[in-house]
């Protein structure tokens, strides 16, 4: 598309002339370019330029020149005339001096005005009349602009004033300028194409091209107006009347002629493309362009000018593609039904731009093989010379002529078909095809890959690698091809991957690569091409450097690629082979294209073997190279070294050297190592390891001549995939192994067992360890039948749900977050040597710091040679899974003092928030109950328990008090027990937070109640914390006590009080209420109000009868602070007192020292 002139790419914009002023054209120009559509400006000084653009013109507009003959269809430069030249518009500027000055000024502004109407009047342009105001004060007398705008033959609006200088004026007068240039433009174009189009009605022409001309010229007068529904008709009309033209021809018409009809009616399609894409119409437009190939498809000429058609048809499917590619309509969802015709219906892929590009690649390199035709014709004539130098474009599009030179002045000369012929040659052979259709098959293939089209992608990589090859760039074909092999073998796509491979086999060879040159021979010899290929119907067909994909073809590369593995070289290529100098090793694993030339199948007949005792291997070749191979010898390599040997084929004696290098290792032989096409060879040989642990066979290595090798990875039976290739090919399967079971669970690897340890190791633990003791483990090494060397002992912890180790490496910093549990040490030296009959302990000591099930693997490994520390080791192993519990759970609760409630304001609020703190009473006594629950299986013995605050923080240690922190003796606390301490708490400070402190616990394991002396255990203390929680202190307003007997006794009277202490500065008013209870008579007030003053107390007085024995409920009293809104109630607890029958007699028992007994807290 960038062929084209650009006036026929773009869409027209209008022209309009400026004359006069010439100091305000940049600012008008810049102006008109912004608006929308664009006008596009020229700007002239005066009137002795507009000459140059507006030529005078004949007035004989009834009988144009035009009409009578035509020597072409299309001007060349009729567009970009019009575009750059032809003015629609003239603007005449002129200062407002000028016009209101002195007469000489204002005779000079009409004479202006007269000669320019002369001009533009043959031409039909417009006229438009500025006046410049010089400055603000400037003023012209009506008289003056009448008679001006008569002079012009202007109508009123199409006479403006231009002010520079006021911003406000400025942006006014560009708008109206801007108005009436679009206006004035919008007449010219419209009255152009009416001029035209009277033309067209009256058929005021003789002959098809005019009728071709004057259908264009309307059209671009309506993209002018950007009418683009008129454009498009008539630009179809021209089309369809240039059809008529080549369907009219009884005979071929000549090379120049045909030229220029296809030329034109390539512009033609070009624009209607444009419109219909433009519009939104994708359907249509492809329906177009397919309409326009098939009405010029076979529009071809001589056969020596046939490339000319075929470059003409790639570039119209170039340029298709490219408006595609750009066109806003074309990203819009693809028809997803097939449209077009019933004969012809669309597809998906004639809606991509990709497919355009791929076919332009196509149709140019046809118009390559039919140049090369052309050039070897006419160089044969010897008619090419240097004359067509000389050619250059006609006037008309399409028209090709030779520049004369006759004197001063050029003249032009028609060429003759011959010499058209010559010129045509000469410029195709300036270019190279093979770059523009490498190009070109660049952007199908991105396209398609940017659709997730790898099938057809592949395709345009595939002809882009053939490019580089004609062109003899190897290193880039062969990258290409490299890739397409690879999906083709995934595909299993054989004959197009047959084809790649020889195209990478010769760029090897040109390479001079000789190893790649083999692999793909090797691999294009081992391809599932069976015998009867070669009578197929493709023989007709051009093939690469690869030949024809037959199974004669493939013998022969079979046999050229052993040629060169025994020294020979290729035909015309003495250094290319396999010499001594130049060896070739092959590597083969378990995805190479390469395992349908060698496979290997390993198979242990015993999947556990003891060390030291022979066990059968089977070891199976398979090759579907066309001929038999023979293999000099083979080495079959382990994982344990000592275990290799290798086989030799008995029917070739191999040479001293060879026996010479492998001496010391463990030689066989086979009685043939040929391998024949599709056929198993397979040997059975002993294999013993003295090594325990796993023994795999790595890899076989194949030795075919003296300097060519085959390294082929080894493959389980029962694990081995087919040949990709090959599967579904019909050829006779058969087992690897003789024996079918065999084949199915045949493994290449196979555990050797270790000898027998004739050592104890055990390992013991007493209950369940606990988190946060030292937990020890005794293990205990006894030598049995044989002695001990150089032991060392391996620890490992396991988590038992999953997770890996618990032990931390040397390597890494031990950490109570990352592990859970930690191996603390081993308590005893290293393992020495030990005699028969001599035993050895230690003990691991593991600390828990969490909960968790774990396994401790033990192992041990020692030598039975006391003289060889790297004598091989006998390992013995053993496991224990130990529970790690959390032994003691700890857990609070605030309580008042018995008998004893404040008041907090915090808790009288309806709204209760789930994260609400707790809160305390200011200088009052808070009762915290500590619970230590026992939760292991062991009885713990408890030391102390205390509540302590952090030492950094001097001044909020001195914020509370605390009372009962004395020791516990030594309590012991049996499983599923719980013991309770109480702790008292005064806050000293008014804080909304409060940190508390934490309870520590310390304690262990209890060794046994019998122990008389203290209870005293040998495993140190744990120490078990409990954090107590942040609290809210507040002072209370009021705080309410209970005042009674411990006891009473029935039918004596008691004093039963209740206190109230107002802590405030303010006068509470309490009321009271008591009820009367069923088993006390109450002496006292039942109601009242009392007022208490600010830092004092009120006391209510009862006196209380019992009536009955027991345990009873006293008479209720409900106290309610009328400030706070808040009721008080005694529990039923502080509201319940004993009643003895009669008064009772205690006895005071001397305090005895007493043996600790187990205790149990509820």
């Amino acid at each position: 598309m960038e062929e084209y002139p650009e006036e026929l790419r773009t869409p027209p914009v209008s022209l309009v002339a400026l004359v006069g002023c010439t100091e305000q054209h940049a600012l008008i120009s810049t102006h008109l370019n912004s608006e929308q559509p664009p006008i596009n400006t020229l700007a002239l000084p005066d009137l002795s330029k507009i000459s140059l653009f507006l030529p005078a013109k004949s007035n004989n507009n009834q009988q144009p020149a035009d009409s009578s003959s035509s020597n072409g269809i299309l001007k060349r430069d009729w567009l970009q005339k019009h575009r750059t030249k032809t003015p629609a518009v003239v603007a005449a500027l002129f200062s407002s001096l000028h016009v209101a000055g002195d007469p000489a000024q204002w005779l000079q502004v009409c004479s202006d005005l007269d000669q320019l109407k002369a001009l533009i009047r043959s031409r039909n342009t417009k006229l438009l009349v500025i006046i410049v105001h010089s400055s603000s004060k400037d003023e012209i007398s009506e008289d003056r602009l009448l008679a001006l705008r008569k002079r012009a033959e202007v109508d009123a609006k199409y006479l403006l004033f231009f002010n520079p200088d006021d911003p406000f004026e400025l942006k006014q007068s560009l708008s109206r300028l801007g108005t009436a240039f679009a206006e004035l433009a919008m007449v010219y174009y419209r009255d152009e194409g009416r001029r035209i189009k009277t033309r067209i009605e009256k058929k005021a022409f003789n002959s098809v091209d005019l009728h071709v001309r004057y259908c264009f010229k309307v059209a671009v007068y309506a993209e002018f107006r950007r009418d683009w529904v008129e454009a498009l008709k008539f630009y179809e009309d021209a089309y369809h009347a240039l059809r008529e033209t080549v369907a009219t021809l009884t005979r071929l018409p000549g090379i120049q002629r045909m030229v220029e009809i296809k030329t034109v009616a390539e512009q033609l399609h070009f624009k209607i493309s444009t419109l219909l894409l433009h519009g939104g119409k994708l359907t249509e437009a492809v329906k177009w362009f397919h309409q326009h190939y098939a009405s010029y498809r076979r529009l071809v000429g001589s056969p020596e000018n046939i490339f000319l058609h075929w470059e003409w048809v790639s570039r119209q499917f170039l340029v298709f593609a490219e408006l595609l590619e750009t066109s806003s309509a074309a990203i819009q969802n693809i028809p997803s039904l097939a449209l077009g015709t019933a004969e012809r219906p669309l597809t998906e892929w004639e809606f991509r731009p990709a497919y355009y590009y791929q076919s332009a690649a196509r149709y140019l390199k046809e118009k390559r093989g039919t140049l090369e035709l052309a050039l070897s014709i006419f160089e044969t004539w010897n008619e090419i010379d240097n004359s067509v130098e000389s050619v250059v474009p006609s006037i008309y599009v399409g028209q090709f002529a030779r520049l004369l030179e006759q004197g001063d002045d050029l003249a032009m000369q028609p060429l003759t078909d011959e010499e058209y012929t010559c010129y045509a040659i000469s410029e195709g052979k300036r270019f190279q095809d093979s770059f523009e259709i490498i190009a070109l098959l660049k952007k199908s293939y991105e396209s398609y890959g940017n659709l997730k089209v790898p099938r057809m992608a592949s395709l345009c990589a595939f002809q882009i690698a053939r490019e580089y090859f004609s062109l003899d760039d190897f290193s880039n074909a062969k990258q290409t091809f490299d890739g397409l092999a690879n999906l083709y073998r995934q595909e299993g796509w054989v004959t197009v991957l047959w084809e790649v491979l020889g195209y990478l086999r010769g760029c090897s060879r040109k390479l001079g690569e000789l190893k790649n040159f083999i692999e793909y021979s090797l691999e294009m010899a081992a391809l599932p091409v069976l015998s009867g290929v070669d009578t197929q119907h493709f023989t007709a067909k051009e093939h690469g450097p690869g030949g024809l994909a037959s199974l004669s073809q493939r013998e022969m590369i079979h046999k050229e690629v052993f040629g060169l593995v025994i020294g020979s070289s290729i035909k015309d290529d003495n250094d290319f082979k396999v010499t001594a100098d130049n060896p070739l090793h092959l590597e083969v694993d378990l995805v190479s294209p390469l395992r349908s030339v060698l496979l290997a199948s390993v198979a242990f007949h015993e999947q556990i073997i003891k060390a030291g005792v022979p066990s059968l291997i089977t070891l199976s070749l398979l090759s579907q190279l066309p001929l038999t191979i023979e293999i000099d010898y083979l080495e079959v390599q382990f994982n344990q070294p000592e275990c290799n040997f290798f086989i030799i084929n008995a029917q070739r004696s191999p040479s001293d050297a060879v026996l010479t290098e492998r001496q010391g290792c463990r030689l066989e032989s086979a009685p043939s190592l040929a391998l024949l096409t599709n056929k198993w060879l397979r040997l059975t040989y002993d294999i013993k390891s003295e090594q325990s642990g796993k023994l795999e066979c790595i890899s076989i290595i194949a030795q075919m001549g003296s300097h060519f090798t085959i390294c082929c990875r080894a493959e389980s039976p029962a694990s081995m995939d087919d040949l990709p290739l090959w599967k579904f090919e019909a050829r006779v399967e058969t087992f690897p192994t003789k024996d079918p079971a065999l084949a199915f669970s045949g493994q290449k690897a196979a555990q050797v067992e270790e000898p027998e340890p004739l050592v104890d190791l055990s390992v013991g633990a007493s209950g369940p360890a606990l988190v946060g003791e030292s937990f020890m483990v005794p293990v205990t090494i006894t030598a049995r039948s044989h002695a001990i060397h150089f032991g060392e002992l391996k620890i490992n912890l396991v988590d038992v749900r999953g997770g890996g180790l618990f032990s931390p490496r040397e390597s890494e910093p031990f950490g109570l977050d990352s592990h859970h549990v930690e191996l603390l040490g081993i308590t005893g030296p290293e393992v020495p040597s030990l005699e028969v009959g001599k035993s050895w302990s230690c003990k691991l000591e593991i600390k828990w710091h969490r909960p968790k099930p774990i396994m401790l693997f033990v192992s041990l490994g020692y030598s039975l040679n006391g003289n060889d520390l790297n004598a091989q080791k006998t390992n013995v192993h053993k496991s224990l899974q130990i529970e790690g519990k959390v032994a003691v759970q700890l857990s609070h609760r605030f309580m008042a003092p018995f008998r004893r409630d404040a008041l907090l304001l915090s808790r009288t609020n309806a709204v209760t928030v789930s994260d609400q703190l707790e809160s305390l009473p200011l200088n009052e006594t808070t009762i915290i109950v500590v619970n230590a629950k026992n939760c292991s299986e062991v009885p713990l013995q408890l030391l102390s328990m205390s509540i302590e605050v952090d030492d950094n923080n001097i001044e909020r240690s001195r914020s509370v008090q605390f009372g009962g922190q004395d020791l516990l003796g030594s309590a012991i606390v049996m499983p599923g027990k719980e013991f309770k301490k109480v702790f008292t708490v005064i806050p000293k400070v008014d804080a909304s937070k409060l940190w508390l402190g934490s309870v520590r616990l310390k304690w262990r394991r209890h060794s046994g109640i019998g122990d008389q002396s203290g209870l005293i255990s040998t495993a140190s203390w744990v120490s078990t914390e409990h954090k107590l929680p942040e609290v809210n202190v507040e002072l209370s307003p009021l705080v309410v006590s209970l005042e009674c007997l411990p006891y009473a006794v029935l039918g004596e009277p008691f004093t039963y009080s209740v206190k109230v202490h107002n802590h405030t500065e303010l006068l509470q008013e309490v009321k009271f209420s008591s009820a009367d209870a069923q088993s006390f008579v109450l002496c006292g007030s039942h109601n009242d109000t009392a007022f208490i003053l600010p830092k004092s107390e009120h006391i209510l007085h009862y006196k209380i009868v019992a009536l009955a024995s027991g345990l009873q409920q006293l008479p209720r009293v409900s106290l309610t602070s009328v400030r706070y809104s808040a009721v008080f109630q005694p529990s039923t607890a502080a509201a319940t007192v004993f009643v003895f029958p009669s008064k009772p007699h205690f006895k005071i028992a001397d305090a005895e020292e007493k043996q600790m007994e187990p205790i149990a807290a509820d």
